[in-house]
């Protein structure tokens, strides 16, 4: 079955040349289905970018999938018009009283802040207690995950002496994990974050680390009391999308090495090869299978014991 995303949003063209099963409303309607219901709070500038990378993950699923993009009110998008987000944006405010399946939470490039600091801080902790109650999974994206983490269980973040940034390999710590089935023992991914969540910081119970990189540390850490999924890196990412960030950073005449594992040859007139599509796919197909498998029939049952 395929992704259910509005018709013109501008990711539908990208995912129809990729081949990937994008369903007209109009379709959709006409189906006898309950489609699993998605939401995507987008912290991310690139808001046109960060919805084709998450479409294109949902949306490899055989199941039928409703996708929601979701904004903050406390915070005005400066690199994306204000047409786009009136056209496919509901402020989570409106979305209050509504019941999800999934939530997706994307990173934000906010890191060096405190997370009190953030602007829309206040409104993040608000969804995340909201989510209790109105969201089956919740799946928290780098700075997100560290966010989550920071909420429901006080773990701080610590700056870096210069950012993670690169391709790195990463061990199975879990691989009886649902979310980590037929993963490799060993594989890598793009991460791109100028802080740090600590091993040390961690509660002694009630977490799940399954993913972990001796290079880089933390990755991937089940929360499953509070039902929190937490992504400290950048899976998601486009093969282009680190040498987007160095070359963007090297134009502002910003301090910034070259993504470590990256180019061939560390050479960034040749173009890097992507080593982490299929775990990418693999991961997110996992989690929506997950979510398939154990939410209520009634999602108004969501958090009910």
């Amino acid at each position: 079955m395929p992704i259910r995303i509005p018709n013109n949003l501008p990711a539908r063209k990208v995912l129809e040349k990729e081949g990937v099963n994008v369903m007209t409303e109009a379709t959709a309607n006409r189906q006898d289905i309950r489609p699993l219901r998605i939401g995507l709070l987008n912290l991310m500038p690139n808001k046109i970018k960060t919805e084709t990378q998450f479409a294109r993950l949902i949306g490899a699923s055989p199941l039928q999938v409703e996708m929601t993009l979701i904004t903050t009110g406390s915070h005005t998008p400066k690199n994306t018009s204000a047409e786009h987000m009136l056209a496919f944006y509901q402020p989570w405010a409106d979305l209050k009283d509504q019941y999800f399946d999934g939530l997706i939470i994307t990173g934000a490039p906010v890191e060096l802040l405190p997370f009190e600091d953030v602007n829309y801080w206040t409104e993040l902790t608000q969804i995340y207690e909201w989510a209790k109650s109105h969201v089956h999974s919740t799946f928290n994206i780098c700075w997100a995950a560290q966010a989550a983490i920071h909420h429901f269980h006080g773990v701080p973040k610590y700056p870096l002496p210069q950012k993670a940034f690169g391709i790195y390999a990463h061990r199975n710590l879990n691989p009886a994990s649902p979310y980590l089935r037929g993963f490799s023992d060993d594989f890598s991914m793009p991460v791109s974050r100028w802080t740090d969540v600590r091993h040390a910081d961690l509660p002694k119970q009630g977490l799940d680390i399954l993913l972990e990189s001796d290079e880089i540390g933390l990755c991937l850490i089940n929360d499953p009391k509070n039902r929190q999924l937490l992504m400290f890196n950048h899976i998601e990412y486009d093969t282009d999308s680190l040498g987007e960030e160095y070359r963007r950073d090297v134009e502002a005449k910003k301090a910034i090495n070259k993504p470590a594992h990256y180019f061939p040859g560390d050479d960034p007139a040749k173009l890097p090869e992507n080593r982490w599509r299929a775990h990418a796919h693999l991961l997110f197909g996992n989690w929506i299978n997950e979510v398939y498998q154990t939410t209520p029939f009634d999602l108004k049952d969501i958090g009910k014991a």
